[in-house]
């Protein structure tokens, strides 16, 4: 096997094993040595492989700065989509898709770089446990493939991030930008909430390993529930 199919493949293999929680947020990775052992490679090929997640932000690595949010204290991966990292958590999450249409935003796609002007537009309110709505999402998206038929056709099993992977869309780098606002007269009657509600705010632009451009979310988050926590120094 060619050592670039190897290193993919150890990268693959890695990252699984974050998503289905097989290490978990904060934990460290085996060592060089050892991942060289289960792999059958040299440790150049492991170094490779986990520089590539380090891209990818799945690990934070020496001298590497890393920001997530967290729901009552747990980490939220927005790459299996925050409806799955809520529930992992042990609470009800339920998720009211609010809207789903095409747009025309020639101004974000400026912002973003994005190809034109054409995107998807897939607002969600989220609750926990028949309480107040604890988040409100507002994504835009290109439309293409599986995100554009999404409007007559739903979204892929009902998950935006199923949706993304099924378009053809590969996220692997993004910025992300929070701040505290209060609630508006719409986003206040939205989640349950006294107009001038302070709430985290967070617009978070994802793009792909060569630059595309996947997603820009817009989330209001309830402050009593989430947190955002980062990270400074040698994590892998």
């Amino acid at each position: 096997m060619p050592v670039s199919s190897k290193r993919r493949l150890i990268a693959d293999a890695l990252r699984h094993d974050i998503a289905t929680g097989r290490f978990v947020a904060g934990s460290r990775l085996p060592g060089e040595h050892d991942l060289a052992e289960r792999f059958s490679v040299s440790r150049g090929t492991v170094r490779a492989a986990l520089s590539d997640l380090a891209d990818e932000e799945y690990i934070a690595t020496h001298g590497g700065v890393g920001s997530l949010v967290t729901f009552d204290g747990a980490a939220l991966d927005p790459r299996a989509g925050w409806a799955r990292s809520i529930a992992a958590t042990g609470s009800d999450v339920e998720t009211v898709l609010l809207r789903l249409e095409r747009l025309d935003d020639a101004a974000l796609a400026a912002e973003v770089g994005a190809d034109g002007p054409a995107f998807v537009a897939v607002d969600r309110l989220r609750r926990v446990a028949d309480g107040p709505p604890v988040s409100l999402e507002r994504s835009r998206l290109p439309r293409l493939g599986a995100l554009d038929r999404a409007v007559e056709q739903g979204l892929v099993g009902g998950s935006l991030t199923s949706t993304i992977a099924e378009s053809g869309l590969v996220p692997a780098h993004a910025e992300q930008w929070v701040d505290v606002v209060p609630l508006d007269d719409r986003d206040a009657a939205l989640l349950g909430r006294p107009v001038g509600t302070p709430f985290l705010h967070s617009r978070r632009v994802t793009r792909t390993r060569t630059g595309d451009f996947v997603e820009c979310v817009d989330s209001l988050l309830a402050p009593d529930r989430f947190r955002l926590h980062m990270k400074f120094g040698s994590h892998s």
